[in-house]
């Protein structure tokens, strides 16, 4: 076995050991990628995988506004209290954050390596998740001191 699938299923079964769905099942993905010899889909994946993971994230986030849980008057209304005035503001910081990151991330791709790592065990270690929208919220409940 190669040191590549050997990472993979040791991140595999950081995922299982810490009951992350997510992170197992993008490890054995992954794996049964390299296992069948379908390495043609790597560079497709590299291209294409963080897009498609931000539109179905964005689809998953905007689904309460599609479905009307959340009204035009409760986006209306967001605007003038002080939490919501909040909210919007660490959203622009975190996507500010967001864009500058992925500008990093192409021009210094040494740097790739530490981040794939070190995201790859907070969300298996820490039950973290690796999505932008969900860490304005937790930088969100920092600042509101919520848990």
């Amino acid at each position: 076995m190669d040191m590549t699938s050997l990472l993979l299923l040791v991140f595999a079964a950081l995922g299982i050991i810490s009951s992350n769905t997510p992170v197992t099942v993008a490890m054995v993905f992954l794996l049964l990628l390299r296992v069948l010899n379908l390495n043609q889909a790597f560079p497709w994946l590299e291209k294409y995988g963080l897009t498609i993971g931000i539109i179905i994230l964005t689809i998953g986030v905007m689904a309460p506004l599609a479905s009307g849980k959340i009204s035009l008057q409760t986006i209306g209304e967001s605007f003038l209290h002080w939490k919501s005035l909040l909210a919007i503001g660490v959203g622009l910081l975190v996507a500010h954050l967001g864009g500058r990151g992925a500008t990093l991330m192409s021009t210094q791709p040494t740097v790739v390596a530490g981040l794939l790592i070190g995201t790859v065990l907070g969300v298996a270690l820490f039950k973290g998740v690796p999505v932008g929208p969900l860490i304005a919220a937790g930088i969100l409940s920092l600042l509101l001191g919520k848990s």
